[in-house]
């Protein structure tokens, strides 16, 4: 994992050594911060695009409205800043890091009613997020004994620092027991997402996603269900259970992290049927080829609007 050599700090591109945070930063103790993940493609033309940035980017402000943090740049001053850190370590491909978190300032857990606001940019090389085989020949996905918080208990559309603890323990003890990642359910026993996926199960060609109550808005589940709602699949999105998901024809993986990962196996029981038993299913393999050839601007339906060039 190449780690770019520069960052953007508070306005300013600077070397990575020299953006150093005091050990006094209130985020540090309360995990009070929000971020995205965002990644950048090299496309048929051989430059680099950003997929959806600016998609990430207001959901970046929605995720600071939520803390209550009042972000010091407009959302443009930020897309221009992504755009900016990735030129300055001459990446065409790679992982796109903004995060906003309350810096130093009285360590109470009340921050005061104008705490220090701090802004970074980070890139970095990054391949397969579940590695080459699962993404490839499917990944293997544990139930978590640890489920996802009420949603009064954690506020499930912003994609906050501090709430990423539970999937951290989900994930950790999916891959002790020799899982690759782990799927949480919610206080009433459906499922959600995993650790930093959402997921989607198909049955008789018909395509389910996890309703939106108690799961963070994906931007790359938004991108394949208009993909999908486009090449007329049926799409319902709503709750299941982990019954329901032993028995389904598919599932498959979304994430800006992820892209788009098949599931072979979860908790023991091979997914599918036939010729595709525990093998990456026919929609799952035609989402993820489109995935692949839009985020590289090879189909023009959906790549124009959303790759924004470096």
């Amino acid at each position: 994992m190449a780690r770019g050599s520069k960052v953007w700090w508070n306005g300013k591109i600077l070397p990575v050594e020299e953006a150093k945070i005091s050990l006094f930063t209130h985020a540090l103790h309360y995990g009070v911060g929000a971020f995205e993940g965002i990644r950048a493609y090299r496309q048929a033309s051989g430059k680099g695009a950003v997929f959806r940035l600016r998609d990430h980017i207001d959901r970046l402000f929605e995720s600071c409205k939520i803390l209550d943090i009042q972000i010091p740049f407009t959302p443009e001053n930020l897309v221009e800043a992504c755009l900016e850190t990735c030129r300055s370590n001459q990446f065409e491909e790679c992982y796109i890091r903004p995060i906003v978190y309350i810096g130093d300032g009285p360590l109470g857990v009340n921050p005061g009613s104008q705490p220090p606001i701090e802004v970074a940019i980070l890139t970095w090389e990054w391949g397969s997020y579940l590695g080459d085989q699962g993404k490839n020949q499917g990944t293997r996905l544990k139930i978590s004994s640890f489920i996802r918080p009420h949603v009064n208990s954690s506020m499930t559309k912003g994609k906050i620092t501090g709430q990423y603890v539970n999937g951290v323990l989900a994930k950790r003890e999916a891959i002790a027991a020799g899982f690759d990642e782990a799927l949480l359910l919610d206080p009433e026993g459906y499922l959600t997402e995993g650790s930093g996926e959402n997921i989607f199960v198909i049955k008789d060609g018909k395509v389910k996603t996890t309703a939106l109550n108690s799961i963070l808005n994906g931007i790359t589940r938004k991108t394949v269900i208009e993909y999908l709602e486009a090449k007329k699949y049926s799409i319902e999105e709503s709750r299941f259970t982990r019954d329901e998901l032993w028995c389904a024809d598919e599932v498959f993986l979304t994430g800006t992290a992820a892209e788009i990962t098949p599931v072979r196996e979860i908790d023991y029981r091979p997914i599918g049927k036939g010729a595709y038993l525990g093998k990456p299913g026919p929609i799952t393999q035609e989402v993820q080829k489109a995935y692949h050839s839009m985020v590289r601007g090879e189909i023009q339906e959906f790549s124009e609007r959303w790759l924004t060039r470096i």
